[in-house]
């Protein structure tokens, strides 16, 4: 099937993609959405306009949720998982070129007017989100208010993590590479467990099994971090801060930077 047909988050029909549909929850109400930071930063008059227009969904870890060129249907709002950017090669190989957690939004490429999106997009540690239809995300943006000025800052902070993890690829070493990829899950996690493999880890950095099972060997022997089969215990995070390059600080001071921290009114 070409890529364009598919319809990112949109929940198509079980005969044409059904690797790409959400469980539509419906135990969550609606305020549980403002666990996300973008959504509890909206001012109270979109929030009134927007809280009837979220679904609730399960994501479940491994869940494919778009290949690269897929139509967004609808932007996704994560609580309580995270998500992970993906760039494939021809080859078929892949690296990691951000993740998004409770902090952000799934789909920037809607609103910067791409429509459809360049990465695939993998739910790399399960839990839940909101989901709001394109047309209610742009007619929203298209007013030049708050949400428009407000996910504008957010892109850039994106941007910022996907060009810093560029630079960290090719000047920084496996070690400080993998202390930047725990501590970026933990800041969207509110558990020191990071479920994850060494083969995992290795896909999203393009690297080898064997240089992430010696670089989390090092780490584990630091008492930094904890590793049992499929789950990362951090036992030490200023620990892992101080042997991780600059990188991560950057992303993070620009993240606290441009994202309110107090809902706006």
């Amino acid at each position: 099937m070409p890529q364009s047909h598919v319809r990112a988050f949109g929940g198509p029909p079980p005969s044409v993609l059904p690797a790409l549909q959400l469980l539509i929850g419906s135990s969550d109400e609606p305020s549980g959405a403002r666990r996300n930071r973008l959504l509890a930063c909206l001012p109270e008059p979109v929030w009134q306009r927007w809280r009837t227009e979220l679904e609730a969904v399960d994501l479940p870890r491994g869940k494919v949720l778009c290949e690269p060129g897929a139509q967004l249907s609808h932007v996704l709002f994560p609580t309580t998982a995270i998500v992970s950017l993906q760039y494939l090669t021809e080859s078929g190989s892949s690296a990691e070129t951000a993740v998004i957690g409770n902090e952000g939004m799934v789909g920037t490429w809607l609103p910067m007017g791409g429509g459809t999106t360049p990465s695939r997009d993998v739910v790399q540690s399960a839990g839940r989100g909101f989901r709001l239809s394109a047309s209610v995300l742009m007619e929203e943006f298209d007013r030049s208010g708050p949400v428009m000025h407000l996910l504008l800052r957010y892109t850039q902070a994106l941007i910022t993590q996907t060009s810093q993890m560029a630079v960290c690829n090719r000047h920084h070493s496996l070690e400080q590479r993998l202390c930047q990829w725990l501590l970026l899950r933990l800041d969207r996690l509110q558990s020191s467990h990071i479920a994850a493999t060494h083969e995992m880890i290795a896909h999203m950095l393009g690297v080898r099994r064997e240089g992430v099972t010696e670089a989390a060997g090092r780490l584990h022997k630091a008492g930094l971090i904890t590793c049992r089969r499929g789950d990362i215990e951090v036992q030490d995070r200023q620990g892992l801060e101080a042997r991780s390059c600059e990188c991560y600080r950057v992303v993070k001071n620009e993240f606290d930077r441009l994202l309110p921290a107090e809902i706006a009114r």
